[in-house]
């Protein structure tokens, strides 16, 4: 006899062998007809009880929510939808769930019902889909970037400096707020906290990444990341996860053709091996969209989305072709766009959508963007306007992922940070690489949270996390 999981018990042929599952009571009707669930795939598989040969108490305890585990023979299912069903000889109760009390009831919630109850919502069906997914995507980040000769690299949470030279970070401290020490001109006296001077928690590991790659040559970073950003939206977080990859000897063409490879592999991944549940989330997101206008709604479908960038090769564009042709669109010409469109400005996501959906119809990389809305870190290019930088665009997202040439030449580099305010002594040591056989590199960072909302179709960041960090909520 076998204990083993839901999807397991699915893929044996049934022939009245016995098997042992135990499991969470998804519904139980008609006093007979258990649905049956433990996580390990979307589907669910029904147990059927001969109520007259059991005790009527414990019947009355198998509720939606209980955890039981059932004893009995596989056999062939005599109803629809479902191709083998266990004839129940045996139940235990693990734990009982009071129907009265429980919050997952089998009916439809709403997303921010369910984020108020982050602590149950992996049981549902979207949020158990979802969860599955990630982890597919993320076993599938640290697989293909080992098959490719990369090195995964821990970088530090805890960090002394600003890679994005945003400001908005989270401060690290162990001094007493109640009593916090001053200097003689009254500022805070960081000699005296933990580390001796001012720390964040990091808002990228791209910095310590390119450290490595300047003598591993190729390697990825994949670990949590946070910003102080006030922003409440449906595409931002507190705390997120990043992947950073950093490639030495390695120019924008060569990043634009690791990204590519990566994105699609990754898609094809997700479509090989998490079918039922996208086959699931894509039938969700078709509902959803039913109560939306025509106008709101998005064009493909999730499935036919992944498809589209699994299939098509990735159309490469500068920053200045994008806007000549945004400026010649139709949207632009009858006023439909929302947000200017000039040189000099960055894209928003209506302007990025168009050119993937309607333009070029196909994924899109632009590149060569105005250096003065671009990180200090991005090679300076010879017209001295613009930056070897490059963002990746997604049909119904728009940017999915953003990346750059690294500055390798020293004097750039020290003219850049003095541009962009950024102090030297606080990167002396990424400044130091520069001087000590320096050579081209490039990488980018992929917002982990950004991919699985594109792969699993939804539209709230929150819920593609399993305990978002947000403004003014850090609960569970």
């Amino acid at each position: 006899m076998s204990k083993s999981s839901v999807k397991d018990i699915l893929s044996l042929d049934p022939k009245g062998q016995e098997v042992e599952l135990s499991a969470w009571v998804r519904t139980f009707r008609s006093n007979r007809f258990i649905a049956l669930s433990d996580g390990s795939t979307i589907n669910t598989i029904q147990a059927v009880v001969d109520f007259e040969n059991h005790d009527e108490a414990l019947l009355r305890k198998i509720n939606t929510g209980a955890a039981i585990t059932v004893k009995g023979k596989l056999i062939e299912s005599q109803g629809k939808g479902q191709t083998a069903e266990i004839q129940v000889s045996d139940v235990l109760i693990n734990g009982e769930s009071d129907p009265e009390k429980y919050p997952l009831q089998p009916k439809k919630h709403s997303m921010e019902f369910l984020r108020e109850k982050a602590h149950l919502r992996f049981r549902t069906n979207t949020f158990g889909a979802i969860f599955r997914v990630r982890h597919a995507l993320s076993f599938a980040i640290h697989n293909y970037f080992n098959e490719k000769g990369f090195f995964n690299i821990h970088s530090p949470i805890i960090t002394g400096s600003d890679a994005e030279g945003a400001g908005e970070m989270f401060r690290v401290t162990t001094l007493d707020l109640n009593n916090v020490p001053k200097t003689e001109d009254g500022k805070v006296d960081f000699s005296e906290d933990f580390f001796e001077s001012e720390t964040n928690l990091t808002v990228s590991g791209q910095l310590e990444a390119e450290l490595a790659a300047l003598a591993l040559r190729k390697v990825y970073t994949f670990g949590p990341t946070f910003r102080a950003e006030n922003s409440n939206t449906s595409r931002h977080l507190a705390e997120f996860w990043m992947i950073e990859p950093e490639v030495a000897f390695a120019n924008l063409t060569d990043n634009m053709d690791l990204v590519e490879d990566f994105l699609q592999y990754l898609v094809d991944y997700a479509l090989k091996n998490c079918k039922d549940d996208l086959e699931f989330l894509a039938q969700r997101e078709a509902e959803e969209e039913k109560s939306l206008p025509q106008n709101e709604r998005r064009p493909m479908g999730l499935i036919e989305r992944l498809e589209f960038v699994q299939s098509n090769k990735f159309q490469r564009i500068t920053y200045t072709e994008a806007i000549d042709i945004l400026r010649n669109s139709k949207p632009y010409k009858k006023k439909k766009f929302k947000f200017p469109v000039e040189w000099g400005t960055d894209l928003q996501s209506e302007h990025e959508r168009f050119l993937v959906e309607k333009h070029f119809e196909k994924p899109v990389i632009i590149t060569d963007y105005p250096a003065s809305f671009k990180a200090f870190y991005m090679r300076l290019n010879d017209d001295n306007k613009t930056v070897a930088a490059m963002d990746v665009l997604f049909p119904g997202v728009g940017e999915i992922t953003g990346g750059s040439q690294r500055e390798e030449r020293l004097d750039v580099l020290l003219r850049r940070c003095k541009e962009m305010g950024i102090e030297e002594e606080h990167v002396w040591w990424y400044i130091e690489t520069r001087k000590f056989g320096t050579c081209e590199h490039a990488g980018f960072g992929l917002g982990f949270e950004r991919l699985v909302m594109f792969v699993t179709g939804m539209t709230n960041i929150r819920d593609v996390i399993p305990f978002p960090r947000t403004p003014g909520h850090c609960e569970f």
